[in-house]
């Protein structure tokens, strides 16, 4: 499997995704918004691009879809609960599916509601493992749930299906939030030494040759996979002196969740 991450240098810092065959040259585009870049990228490495696959619906994930299906004929494929929100799904997909590129990549899709109700993630199960989780798991940060999402639902995806992959799984998200996410990950565990250490290599980094995790990496880093940790919930008593001694990590989760909301 091939992957080329093409930063698109725009106000949301999105990042889109070209998934690549090895064998035959044929491409998978993920959340092309920028599908010049995309369509630049492929024909530069000889790429012929067959299949758009949208993690969700919100429009800085699908606005290139039009203009690049129009340029190759590729297929949209997306959530199959999204086709009143995206446009000329060819493929609704729902979790266990496979999403084949050529003749060598496979590509498990993950239904992982919470940023919005129709959200994927797509999963390979290579040799070295990869996750392409749109705006679910960012570096070292979670998404959002203001524009038809649950912050309930996003902690279900993190506790039974994110939290359960092996730490060796690159994680490819939709947008480079990494250095803001690390200050709020020692916003809420000054301590963490891991994300300060991270934050002095990474701060001002060229996006265009961005830093990629694992979930190993994440689950020192992130603040939304450290729901059990001592600091993490001393620190957020202070905000919420109301938590109970026994505190769950659901609650750790909603309540870092409505924290960052504000930061």
């Amino acid at each position: 499997m091939l992957v080329e991450q093409i930063w698109t240098a725009n106000a949301y810092r999105n990042f889109n995704y070209l998934i690549a065959c090895p064998r035959t040259g044929e491409a998978l585009a993920v959340d092309p918004l920028d599908h010049e870049k995309c369509l630049s990228s492929a024909r530069a490495r000889g790429w012929t691009i067959r299949q758009i696959v949208n993690t969700h619906e919100h429009r800085d994930h699908t606005g290139g879809n039009d203009a690049l299906a129009r340029a190759t004929g590729a297929r949209i494929l997306a959530h199959e609960n999204a086709r009143d929100s995206i446009p000329g799904i060819a493929r609704g997909l729902r979790a266990g599916d496979v999403v084949k590129v050529g003749s060598s990549v496979e590509l498990e899709v993950m239904d992982t509601p919470g940023h919005t109700m129709a959200h994927v993630c797509l999963r390979s199960h290579t040799d070295q493992p990869a996750l392409f989780c749109g705006d679910t798991l960012f570096n070292a940060g979670a998404g959002n749930c203001h524009n038809g999402g649950h912050p309930e639902q996003l902690y279900r995806t993190f506790s039974e299906q994110l939290e359960r992959l092996p730490d060796a799984t690159l994680i490819y998200p939709g947008h480079d939030y990494i250095e803001h996410n690390l200050r709020f990950t020692l916003d809420r565990e000054p301590d963490n030494a891991s994300a300060a250490s991270m934050l002095g290599r990474l701060s001002g980094q060229d996006p265009a040759h961005a830093y990629v995790s694992t979930l190993g990496v994440e689950r020192d880093i992130n603040t939304f996979f450290r729901l059990r940790s001592p600091g993490v919930i001393a620190r957020l008593r202070e905000a919420f002196p109301d938590l109970p001694e026994d505190v769950d990590p659901r609650t750790v989760f909603l309540k870092l969740r409505e924290l960052r909301n504000k930061w």
